[in-house]
């Protein structure tokens, strides 16, 4: 008896995959490309800086609180539509940015940015899963992977060649503008490429024959979310009030909170978010804590640096953008590789990615702390080239082997939750480098001293994003050890 043949490829996938990488690269572009446009955004709207905070970390904090809900709902009722209602809101939400009159109105409108983005991601890592396998899919998250470097490592030059181009006062809103005519381009592609989410066999269904949603649960999993991620994305360095914190309490309480009612739910219905077959799986959790760690401090480096290059060592916006270029070339030629070599090598891809992100994240502090301003610059694009090859062999390789594991039919809350960890840690790391950078400054420490102990603070996050990559590792090998003696 011949098994039934496997489902031709999509003849598309790879166009699709250009579609989702285009939106990939925007959404994430926005997270780094406003750093180098502080400056002008304080200059023109005179921002406070509580207000400046909330503008750069608002759109993480949005963005993570969509993504599990967007995930779910792209996994139940079809992601094409949740891709191209978020495609709608985000070149919406950009083109009002760009013509915010007022530091509070750009504060909301990079929230509701930032939602859009959120509902947007986690479609691109389900299409993602559901276009590719085997072999494909690794190549697939290898260039996705490379997107996601290259944006946010691209996006202070971006941002400063806008600036430079249409002046300081009112260069910033270009930031925002750009988005438009990509999107324009990307909207129709979409409708044309963009495969329907299959319908799943054995999929819980309602009385109606539609798949179920937990409304419950993705409402306790955006509260605990957005609970968690309150206090750091509303720290500005000096003159916090301390109470926020109690926001940690309120996440923590509304996480049991969660957990009770996924078991619960799970139990009667089979379609809980929180899967067991996504939360009970080792290489998933591993390689969230391990997301969450590196992006904690990965993202805050081009803060700490196009700040420092600004505000201390007096270059414009183009230069202090021009000094990430070194980290995105290096981290897209190794993240590119790295689609092929993760099948080859595993998670040891990931730890030696680490170790050579630490080893340029150290560089960075030495170079600021003792190379004078008019080389500074040159030595930060060397150190940080060795930090962009190591940054190519992390992400993407970390997003293969997390949802290695993961059926399908829940890719897009999978993704989605694998990303709620890296907003959250996004939000962390800006917040406790800014806090410690702005905390020296008030000290009364010469600038370079201030960067670098911000610095310290993104060299112990990777740090950490090392200790459980090494750990994982470990028990791979070990499971590996155990099965070979079984056999």
């Amino acid at each position: 008896m011949t098994s039934p043949a496997a489902p031709a490829p999509d003849p598309n996938r790879w166009r699709a995959l250009g579609v989702c990488l285009a939106i990939g690269f925007i959404t994430m572009l926005d997270v780094s490309i406003v750093n180098v446009a502080l400056p002008s955004i304080e200059d023109s709207l005179q921002a406070s800086a509580s207000q400046l905070q909330l503008i750069v970390a608002g759109y993480t904090l949005a963005f993570g609180l969509v993504l599990v809900p967007a995930g779910r709902i792209g996994d139940a009722r079809g992601r094409r539509t949740l891709f191209l209602i978020g495609l709608v809101g985000f070149a919406l939400t950009s083109l009002g940015a760009g013509f915010a009159p007022s530091d509070e109105a750009l504060a909301v409108l990079r929230l509701l940015q930032g939602a859009s983005a959120g509902m947007l991601n986690p479609q691109v890592v389900g299409t993602i899963q559901q276009l590719f396998s085997g072999y494909e899919r690794g190549r697939a998250f290898g260039y996705f992977g490379a997107t996601i470097g290259v944006s946010t490592a691209i996006g202070p030059l971006l941002g400063g060649l806008i600036i430079q181009a249409f002046g300081a006062e009112h260069g910033w809103r270009w930031v925002f503008f750009v988005n438009v005519p990509v999107v324009a381009v990307v909207l129709p592609l979409a409708l044309r490429w963009l495969p329907k989410t299959p319908a799943r066999p054995g999929a819980a269904l309602t009385a109606h024959g539609r798949p179920r949603l937990d409304i419950p649960g993705l409402a306790l999993i955006a509260v605990a979310s957005t609970a968690v991620m309150l206090p750091f994305v509303t720290t500005t360095g000096s003159g916090d009030d301390p109470t926020r914190w109690w926001w940690l309490a309120v996440g923590l309480t509304f996480a049991v909170g969660t957990v009770l009612w996924e078991r619960r739910y799970q139990r009667r219905t089979g379609a809980a978010v929180l899967d067991p077959r996504v939360i009970g799986d080792p290489a998933f959790r591993n390689g969230a804590l391990l997301g969450m760690a590196y992006f904690a401090g990965f993202t805050s480096v081009f803060l700490v640096v196009t700040i420092f290059l600004q505000q201390v060592s007096g270059y414009t916006p183009l230069q202090a953008g021009l000094v990430g270029m070194p980290f995105a070339i290096g981290s897209a030629v190794a993240a590119q590789r790295s689609g092929t070599l993760v099948a080859q090598h595993g998670r040891s891809l990931v730890v030696i990615g680490l170790v050579l992100v630490l080893l340029g994240l150290a560089g960075t502090d030495l170079v600021i702390r003792w190379v004078d301003p008019p080389a500074v610059a040159w030595a930060v694009a060397a150190t940080q080239l060795v930090a962009g090859v190591g940054s190519g062999l992390v992400i993407s390789p970390n997003q293969t082997l997390t949802l290695a594991n993961v059926p399908v039919e829940r890719a897009g809350v999978a993704g989605s939750m694998l990303q709620v960890g890296q907003r959250i840690g996004s939000a962390l790391g800006v917040a406790v480098v800014l806090s410690t950078f702005y905390s020296g400054l008030s000290a009364g420490l010469p600038g370079g001293e201030s960067a670098s102990r911000a610095l310290l603070v993104t060299v112990g996050l990777v740090a950490v994003a090392l200790v459980v990559g090494v750990l994982d590792l470990v028990g791979r090998r070990r499971d590996r050890e155990g099965v070979d003696t079984e056999a």
